[in-house]
């Protein structure tokens, strides 16, 4: 299989990577590295409204790109083991020489595997709490893994309760159809956050018992994330509760 080339930028104390094309793939605040710089990646770490980081607890990426998320969680969640599945090599180098990434420990497994084969390896099912999904090529199209069989892979890798986060290029055709193919999957267990920069919309999606939550408990639990890892929260509750129909007066999903 051909790999897409890994190149780099910097502009204003910022680091990009690109596929070889000028489209961002992730960004790095070089002076503050394991801060997560981009808005729809901090929103991707939105499980921790409802999850908590336990000791054993298990968390996979699909697609690396600078290693924000793992980055973020490796340290701030340091009772979570990380999996990490990306099928670039040079990805992985690049994360690691140029985005600070560190190497595999009893907390990191890095695993140079295609993501759809990932999904559906049966040693991985009902295996993870948590799993965040950010697949895109060079063209960035939309997600390189869209189909309904790859959510259903996905579904299939949480325990339960688990909860999947994924991003999604909302001004696309690629974008209905991976909604409608998650919520399918997740049994229309879907929230979305607001659209943020460059197009970008996380989708969020539950396995497990129905949640009945109140706005005002997921607000506080957004203060705390702040509290504890800096992570840009506070707009978090609000903007779930008013981008989700049927959700204003308390979260039920």
């Amino acid at each position: 299989m051909l790999m897409e080339p890994v190149t780099f930028s910097e502009s204003g104390g910022i680091r990009y990577l690109h596929f070889g094309t000028e489209l961002i793939q992730g960004a790095m605040r070089i002076r503050d590295p394991n801060a997560i710089y981009l808005e729809y990646n901090q929103q991707m770490m939105a499980w921790l409204l409802f999850l908590q980081s336990n000791p054993g607890m298990q968390v996979a990426q699909l697609g690396l790109g600078t290693g924000a998320l793992t980055k973020f969680t490796h340290l701030y969640c340091p009772a979570v083991k990380n999996t990490v599945v990306e099928i670039n090599p040079a990805v992985i180098v690049a994360a690691r020489s140029m985005f600070f990434l560190p190497g595999d420990d009893r907390r990191l497994k890095t695993m140079q595997i295609d993501a759809h084969a990932f999904v559906h390896d049966e040693r991985f099912h009902n295996h993870f709490d948590a799993l965040q999904v950010d697949l895109y090529d060079a063209i960035c199209d939309g997600p390189s893994a869209s189909s309904l069989d790859f959510y259903t892979g996905c579904y299939d890798l949480l325990k339960s309760p688990g909860v999947l986060t994924v991003n999604l290029f909302s001004r696309h055709k690629s974008f209905d159809i991976n909604l409608n193919h998650i919520c399918e999957a997740f049994g229309d267990r879907v929230l979305l956050f607001p659209e943020s920069h460059d197009c970008n919309v996380v989708a969020m999606a539950f396995k497990g018992p129905p949640l009945c939550v109140e706005w005002t408990d997921i607000a506080k639990r957004a203060k705390l994330i702040k509290e504890k890892t800096g992570l840009e929260t506070a707009s978090w509750a609000s903007g779930l509760r008013h981008a989700n129909a049927k959700q204003e007066n308390a979260l039920n999903i």
